[in-house]
């Protein structure tokens, strides 16, 4: 019996499992996300914490760069929607400070502590309190960037859509462009998955939150990437907004989901040269 598209159900949750699909147990990348935070974090210094909202988990870290009146890149970290932490999205700050862009490693709730629709408002409610607030650490909120991997590209892709008039009482948009990797855009076959079981995805959620049924609300650049070794049903779904976006989808070969991420933080990295050629475009 298929529940999506050709796929059973057994399928369909081990294309969303990405244990199955990378070189390492998941975990072993946490542990290196988390390492290389805690190295620079060594190399830079303490990181600003601010708190954007009055949850325990509404805060974020900027790690600052010398530069005066800097730009500003915002990381949406991954985690299937329910793990990893600031702690651990601060890997490629050394790279963006060292080129003179402020850093700012974004923290929120996980599921099922909180649902979705909190999750994403709580992304979008950061955002905005860097740009209103970017003056503090020396940012320039004209020049505010966003990337995000995995289930992080998923939530930064929903701040892209964001009615920031009517949430925030912004004339425009403050995302100057996007960068996403890895993620699932459309939550029609994550809510079909076994992903569901902690998500509780609602029908409402999957039409609002899926940013691939919703292009003409991309109004920044947008760039796209994913590994080469992703399962099938992930490449699909960056292909999928590739398409609806007209854009072209950039493939790290020989990459698995994890290791595709790391690339922001190396200067010959697929995401960190898109990464540079859209703060240099604004």
């Amino acid at each position: 019996m298929t529940v999506f598209a050709a796929y059973s159900q057994d399928e369909l949750d081990r294309q969303y499992d990405q244990s199955n699909w990378s070189a390492r147990p998941p975990g072993a990348y946490g542990a290196d996300y988390r390492e290389l935070t805690d190295k620079a974090k060594a190399t830079l210094g303490a990181p600003l914490e601010f708190s954007y909202g009055e949850g325990p988990k509404e805060t974020l870290d900027v790690y600052r760069t010398d530069q005066p009146d800097a730009p500003v890149h915002v990381f949406v970290h991954g985690g299937a929607w329910r793990t990893m932490d600031k702690a651990d999205s601060g890997f490629a700050a050394p790279f963006f400070v060292s080129r003179g862009i402020h850093f700012v490693a974004l923290n929120f709730g996980l599921c099922p502590e909180v649902d979705l629709p909190t999750m994403v408002a709580q992304v979008r409610a950061g955002i905005a309190w860097v740009y209103r607030n970017a003056g503090r650490f020396g940012g320039n909120p004209e020049r505010l960037h966003i990337s995000g991997h995995s289930s992080g590209a998923h939530l930064a892709a929903c701040a892209v859509i964001t009615d920031w008039q009517a949430g925030f009482g912004l004339d425009a948009s403050p995302i100057r462009s996007a960068l996403l990797c890895s993620g699932g855009y459309d939550l029609d076959a994550v809510q079909k998955s076994a992903r569901n079981d902690y998500m509780q995805i609602s029908d409402q959620s999957v039409e609002e939150l899926s940013p691939t049924r919703h292009p003409e609300r991309f109004t920044c650049p947008v760039v796209l990437a994913a590994g080469g070794r992703e399962s099938d049903e992930f490449t699909r779904q960056s292909q999928a907004l590739a398409e609806a976006l007209g854009q072209p989808l950039h493939i790290a070969e020989g990459m698995d989901h994890f290791e595709v991420s790391f690339t922001l933080a190396t200067p010959d990295g697929l995401l960190a040269r898109h990464a540079l050629e859209l703060i240099g475009k604004d």
